[in-house]
């Protein structure tokens, strides 16, 4: 019997090809928007995820706070990156110190075109706790960090022109040579708009006081609150509100939380359509089981029961939504892995929305064929057979 019925069902959809596939089209489409909606929320997410999981959540930038009085800015100890090193669970160091004075590509240009590109003072241990990496070049070392060399931010670079090591940068009436070119670094992005010196070329020859103006720390993922609580009072123990303690991966883990209550708004509108598709499904039914009394009044006067022309009306329902949800699961899973490839971040699509979504193709069905199933199944067979 359900396979009787089955069969009816697709005998249905087969003599109304086009009418089957415009029905099944407005489905298509709403499955589509809800699989590619949350594909590409998550496919993004994932890679913010894996960002997030290779830079680390584990690192803290303190910078001098100011002065409730005077409201100006204090300055940091000259060993303030030494003692925030001291602090237990404190695994690595890095500091900078902001310098005053631009970089440009020759003397020629007017000082006051900066670019926006800081110069600043670094210590050998920076780029090991930013875990950071060399497009091109090399980072500064003790030798290296002794005369007129620099390493640029991946901004800095790109804003100078300077596309490899061994060019020369201008920088206080002297030229420094390009030893290297950093790679992104997402957590600090005032570091990728730097030129970076040594810590002691700065002393000698820019003027540098010592002082860091910027240290960046890595403590150990357990410790990590309670080394933000140490670091003021280390940094600064008589006034330890004067010391600012971020942390740099917040916004990226704020991000990811975005990620996921945006794609929930672009859910709804992938449900309405969907919904939109319910209807389309229910009025071509409706119009179907218009055109097919003759059919229906054939059958009751055979002996067909109502219950079996309801069934054969709910079942080419279910089979004219369960393929709009299959080819818009096919469409929406391509619209992730097209995103996702163009972009080159994870391809993810959540199996339960694959399976929610297939599922609720269903309900729609079942829910847009009743009304013409029972319907069809009140007509009466003397009545049917006459109006044809």
């Amino acid at each position: 019997m359900p396979l009787d019925i089955l069969h009816t069902g697709m005998a249905g959809m087969r003599n109304r090809p086009m009418r089957v596939v415009l029905s099944a089209l407005g489905i298509a489409i709403g499955i589509a928007t809800m699989i590619s909606v949350v594909g590409i929320s998550a496919s993004s997410k994932e890679e913010l995820l894996r960002e997030l999981d290779k830079l680390g959540t584990n690192m803290l930038v303190v910078t001098p706070g100011t002065d409730l009085l005077s409201q100006k800015e204090v300055p940091m100890a000259k060993d303030a990156a030494g003692r925030v090193a001291r602090i237990d669970g404190v695994e690595q160091v890095g500091a900078t110190g902001l310098l005053d004075h631009t970089v440009r590509r020759s003397e020629k240009i007017d000082d006051m075109i900066t670019g926006g590109i800081s110069v600043q003072s670094a210590t050998e241990d920076l780029l090991t706790t930013l875990r950071g990496s060399m497009r091109s070049g090399t980072w500064l070392n003790a030798a290296t960090g002794k005369y007129p060399s620099v390493v640029l931010g991946d901004v800095a670079a790109q804003r100078l022109g300077i596309t490899e090591p061994g060019q020369r940068v201008y920088i206080d009436n002297e030229y420094f040579t390009v030893l290297g070119i950093l790679d992104e670094l997402p957590l600090t992005p005032e570091v990728a708009r730097s030129a970076l010196v040594g810590w002691e070329v700065g002393r000698t020859r820019l003027g540098f006081d010592g002082r860091p103006t910027t240290i960046y720390e890595r403590s150990a993922d357990d410790r990590v609150e309670s080394v933000h609580g140490l670091i003021p009072r280390t940094v600064d123990p008589q006034t330890p509100h004067n010391v600012e303690v971020t942390d740099p991966s917040s916004g990226l883990q704020a991000k990811a939380a975005a990620e996921g209550a945006f794609s929930n708004l672009l859910l709804g509108l992938g449900g309405v359509a969907l919904l939109v598709g319910g209807v389309g499904v229910a009025n071509t039914m409706i119009i179907s089981v218009l055109e097919r009394r003759y059919e229906i009044g054939l059958r009751r006067s055979i002996g067909a029961t109502r219950g079996q022309i309801r069934g054969q009306f709910v079942t080419e329902s279910l089979l004219l939504s369960g393929l709009g949800g299959l080819v818009g699961i096919l469409l929406g899973a391509a619209a992730t892995g097209g995103y996702a490839i163009s972009n080159g971040i994870p391809w993810v699509v959540p199996p339960w929305t694959i399976g929610g979504g297939f599922a609720a193709t269903l309900v729609i069905g079942t829910l847009a064929g009743l009304y013409p199933a029972v319907r069809a199944s009140h007509l009466s067979p003397t009545l049917a057979l006459h109006a044809a």
